[in-house]
C-alpha cells in the first residue's frame, strides 16, 4: 500500500499536551546551564568524562522529567519520545531497551516519526516485526498533526550531513525525519527499495540514501 494512503486516528489529550509544553522550557533551562547546544545528550558510556558530564546534567532535569512522565501517563506520543530519549541518554546501556523501547514503540504506533531510528538501533524485537514497517508506512498521513512539535532532537540522523560533536544531539525538522522513515522503508522492503531511497533523497538530500542508491547501480 502506498505510504501516503495510510493515516491513523490519534487524539492528543489537551492536559497531556500542556504538561509536555511545560516541560520544554525546563529542558531549555537545563541546556542553558550546560555549555553544550541541546537539552538532552547521548553520552558514550565508554568515555568516563562524557559519562560524568551526562550524569551531572541529569541532576538538573528532574522537574522536566516529572512533567514528561505525567504527560506519558496520558499517552502523549511526543512526550513518550522525549522521555525515551532521556532514558537513552542517562541509563546504563544494559537498561535502555527495557525502559525506552515501550515508549518508542507506542510513540511510533501513533504516527510520530522521530522514534523510528531509535527503534532500529535499540529495539530489535520490534524493528524486525511487520508491525514496525506498518507503523513506518502510516507516518506520512500524520504530518499535519505533528507539524507543531518540530524540530526534535535525535542521537544521530543518518540523512544529515552534519555529525554531532561530543554529547551534542542533532535537531531535525519534520522533513528530516520523514526522509529517515523513507530510508528505513527502503532498507526493509527490497521491492520498493529504490523508490523509497529516492524519496528520502528528494525530501532532504539524504546522504545515506544517496550512497545506497549509488552502490546499487
Amino acid at each position: 500500500m502506498p505510504v501516503a494512503a495510510l493515516a491513523l486516528e490519534v487524539r492528543i489529550d489537551p492536559h497531556a499536551d500542556l504538561l509536555y509544553r511545560q516541560a520544554l522550557p525546563l529542558l531549555e533551562q537545563a541546556d542553558a546551564e550546560n555549555d553544550s547546544a541541546s537539552p538532552l545528550r547521548t553520552a558514550d558510556l565508554r568515555d568516563p568524562e562524557l559519562s560524568r558530564q551526562g550524569q551531572a546534567m541529569a541532576r538538573t532535569l528532574p522537574s522536566a522529567v516529572a512533567l514528561l512522565e505525567k504527560s506519558v501517563e496520558l499517552g502523549h506520543p511526543v512526550a513518550q519520545y522525549r522521555l525515551a530519549l532521556y532514558y537513552m541518554t542517562y541509563l546504563p546501556a544494559g537498561k535502555i531497551a527495557e525502559a525506552a523501547c515501550p515508549l518508542l514503540e507506542s510513540s511510533l504506533r501513533q504516527g510520530f516519526a522521530p522514534p523510528a531510528t531509535a527503534i532500529a538501533n535499540w529495539c530489535p524485537a520490534f524493528s524486525t516485526s511487520p508491525a514496525y514497517q506498518d507503523a513506518l508506512e502510516a507516518i506520512a498521513g500524520m504530518a499535519t498533526l505533528y507539524a507543531p512539535y518540530y524540530p526534535q532532537p535525535a542521537p544521530r540522523l543518518a540523512c544529515n550531513r552534519n555529525r554531532p560533536q561530543g554529547l551534542e544531539l542533532q535537531w531535525g525538522r519534520q522533513r528530516d525525519y520523514q526522509a529517515e522513515v523513507y530510508r528505513l522503508l527502503g532498507e526493509l522492503d527490497p521491492q520498493r527499495s529504490q523508490a523509497m531511497l529516492q524519496k528520502a533523497v528528494e525530501i532532504n538530500g539524504c546522504v545515506a540514501a544517496q550512497q545506497r542508491l549509488t552502490s546499487n547501480r
